[in-house]
C-alpha cells in the first residue's frame, strides 16, 4: 500500500481522515448506516488512509466538568471488522493500552494484516488511572508478536510548551519502534513548529532520520466545541478564539484557520526536511462540522505532493 511505503521510506506527504466509532449503544444496523455514509464521503476525497480512535474517559486527567458527556464508543477494531469491510486503503487503529489485558493485545496484534493495518498505542491519561497494560509493555509485545505491524506514537505540542522535552519523548518512542507520530489537534501553530524544530535537530545531532509527523487538524463550529477542545488540553490562541467568536460564520472561519495552519506546517517541514502527513477529524458529531471537515480535507489534499 502506498501509505505504508511512504511511512517506511520516510517520504511523508499523505492525507488521512480520522474517525471516532459510533457509540457503544448503537445497534448493528444503525452502525452500518453510519459507516456507509462515512465511506461515501471519504471515497470522493481519495484519502491515503483512515485513523480509528479508541476513546477513553479522561476525566481523571482534567477535573473540570466535561463540556460534552463521555459516552463509551464501539471498539475501533470491532467497528472496522464488522462495518468498514469495503474500505480497501490502510487503517491506523488506536489502542488505549491501559484498557486491555496483555492477552487481548497479543491476540489483536497477532491477527493483524500488516499490509493493511497499522497501530498507534496510547498510554494511560494519568498516573492515577488503573492500568491493564502499560505503554512500554505494549510496545514490547508488538516487537515480540508482530514486529511487521507499523507502530505510531502520539505527539503533543502543548506538552512540549509546558515541559520542553516532548522531542526527547519522540526520539525514545522512535527507538522503541515507532515509525511515525500523530499529533494532538493543532491550533497553536507555533507550538507545533517548536516541537518539529527541536525534534529535527535532535535527530540530526544523534545521526538518525526523522520519521513522519502527522499533524491533526479539526474544525470548530461553535463556542461549545471550542470549550471541548480546551478541555482536551488543546491550546487555542486568543486571537483565533476572537476570530471564531466574532466571525459571521464560525465554521467557515475555522476551516480557513485550519487550512492556513496546515499549509504553514507543510512548508516548515519541507524546509527542515521532516516528512509529514495531514490528518483531518471532526470532534463534533454535528453534520455541519463533519461536512466542513470533509471540505477541509479536500482542500488540503490538493496541497500535498501525493
Amino acid at each position: 500500500m502506498d501509505l505504508l511505503r511512504r511511512i517506511v521510506s520516510r517520504e511523508g506527504e499523505f492525507l488521512l481522515f480520522a474517525l471516532t466509532p459510533p457509540r457503544a449503544s448503537t445497534g448493528p444496523e444503525q452502525a452500518q448506516e453510519i459507516a456507509d455514509v462515512t465511506l461515501e464521503r471519504l471515497e470522493r476525497l481519495g484519502v491515503d488512509g483512515l485513523i480509528l480512535y479508541d476513546i477513553d474517559d479522561e476525566s481523571d486527567r482534567n477535573p473540570d466538568e466535561r463540556p460534552f458527556p463521555f459516552l463509551p464508543t464501539m471498539d475501533p477494531a470491532d467497528y472496522l471488522d464488522r462495518h468498514l469491510q469495503r474500505w480497501d486503503a490502510p487503517v491506523i487503529v488506536y489502542r488505549a493500552t491501559s484498557k486491555y489485558p496483555e492477552r487481548d493485545l497479543r491476540d489483536w496484534m497477532r491477527a493483524q494484516n500488516t499490509a493493511r493495518r497499522m497501530a498507534v498505542f496510547v498510554g494511560a491519561s494519568s498516573q492515577e488511572r488503573p492500568v491493564a497494560t502499560t505503554l512500554r509493555r505494549a510496545q514490547q509485545l508488538r516487537t515480540e508478536v508482530n514486529p511487521d505491524l507499523l507502530l505510531g506514537g502520539v505527539a503533543i505540542p502543548e506538552r512540549h510548551t509546558r515541559k520542553g522535552d516532548e522531542h526527547l519523548r519522540l526520539v525514545a518512542k522512535q527507538e522503541a519502534g515507532c515509525s511515525y507520530f500523530v499529533t494532538q489537534i493543532v491550533y497553536d501553530v507555533n507550538a507545533a513548529k517548536n516541537l518539529v524544530s527541536d525534534y529535527a535537530y535532535e535527530c540530526r545531532d544523534r545521526g538518525i532520520d526523522p520519521v513522519p509527523m502527522v499533524f491533526t487538524l479539526s474544525v470548530c463550529g461553535s463556542m461549545k466545541t471550542l470549550e471541548f477542545l480546551r478541555w482536551l488540553g488543546i491550546d487555542v490562541p486568543r486571537w483565533i478564539e476572537n476570530d471564531l467568536r466574532h466571525a459571521h460564520d464560525t465554521l467557515d472561519a475555522s476551516v480557513e484557520h485550519a487550512e492556513a495552519t496546515a499549509l504553514e506546517l507543510m512548508a516548515f517541514c519541507r524546509r527542515l526536511g521532516v516528512p509529514f502527513g495531514i490528518s483531518v477529524e471532526s470532534v463534533s458529531i454535528r453534520k455541519q462540522e463533519i461536512e466542513a471537515s470533509v471540505r477541509l480535507a479536500d482542500r488540503l489534499g490538493t496541497a500535498l505532493a501525493r
